[in-house]
């Protein structure tokens, strides 16, 4: 189980139409949002990961210690949600650095896991594995092995792997939905959106072949009052605004119906599959 943690206006479908000078003059909700995903996940006994921006814990560092105090795993989202193929190896290097720092000087523990913003490590970023290994981080789970035209790494494998040779580095992707040939995505928006029959599907699918799923979403999605972007396209606005008032007791359906952990766990078990 994981959280993409950010504000509603540091989102893909906004990046061209709010500047990021203008965050600091937004309403903010990330942490009023993220305490109601933490109460969510106490309901049910759930420990999960926490992707969060170097933004967000620069901001709300008594927000990151909650999400520690409560047996959460802290982990990176990059520092201001800039997509990792916009980035050159040392921009990405300094990203990484900036982010961390700040998160660990939040949580008061070392950071060892990495999401990449809009699941931005592909084909395009050969050098983004090598430069996790290289700052020591036990694991990325960056990838989204799927088309889709907001991102996606479709000739990636659908499970955990190891994306360099003589590195300890686990990249685990994100979980899709596999039918025929075709991958579907199933967290997140799409798990607001379609119907919840898709997402347990692919875990039961996933947990079939042994494997555990991985699933995400993030805190402004449970947030039906958030804003609204009139300028947006009319297709971000669809995607980002639709369904939310659905998506907490989407939510508790799903965690009813699976187990769920950290990611960290979940690694080290696929860890020593590959190993």
């Amino acid at each position: 189980m994981s959280v993409d943690v950010e504000e509603w206006f540091q989102v893909g479908a906004f990046e061209r139409v709010i500047d990021k000078a203008d965050w600091r003059g937004l309403e903010s909700r990330v942490e009023a949002n993220t305490d109601a995903t933490l109460a969510l996940f106490a309901e049910s006994g759930v420990l999960g990961t926490f992707f969060t921006l170097g933004w967000v814990a620069d901001r709300y560092p008594h927000l990151i210690r909650r999400i520690v105090d409560a047996g959460h795993e802290i982990a990176s989202h990059g520092w201001d949600h800039q997509r990792v193929f916009t980035m050159d190896a040392e921009t990405f290097r300094a990203d990484l650095a900036r982010a961390r720092a700040t998160i660990e000087d939040a949580a008061g523990q070392k950071v060892t896991g990495y999401r990449a913003p809009s699941f931005s490590i592909d084909q395009r970023t050969p050098w983004a594995h090598v430069v996790l290994a290289e700052e020591g981080y036990a694991y990325s789970s960056s990838v989204a092995p799927l088309k889709h035209d907001h991102y996606g790494w479709r000739e990636a494998p659908r499970y955990a792997f190891e994306p360099l040779p003589d590195s300890a580095l686990i990249e685990l992707p994100v979980t899709v939905a596999e039918i025929g040939k075709r991958r579907l995505a199933t967290g997140g928006g799409f798990f607001r959106l379609l119907p919840s029959a898709l997402t347990n599907f692919a875990v039961r699918q996933v947990n079939a072949a042994e494997r555990p799923a991985v699933f995400y979403f993030h805190p402004w999605e449970i947030d039906p009052a958030q804003p609204r972007v009139r300028q947006a396209p009319m297709r971000s606005k669809l995607r980002h605004y639709s369904r939310l008032g659905a998506m907490a007791g989407k939510l508790r359906g799903l965690i009813g119906e699976h187990d769920w952990g950290r990611v960290d766990t979940v690694v080290a078990r696929e860890a020593a599959r590959l190993r």
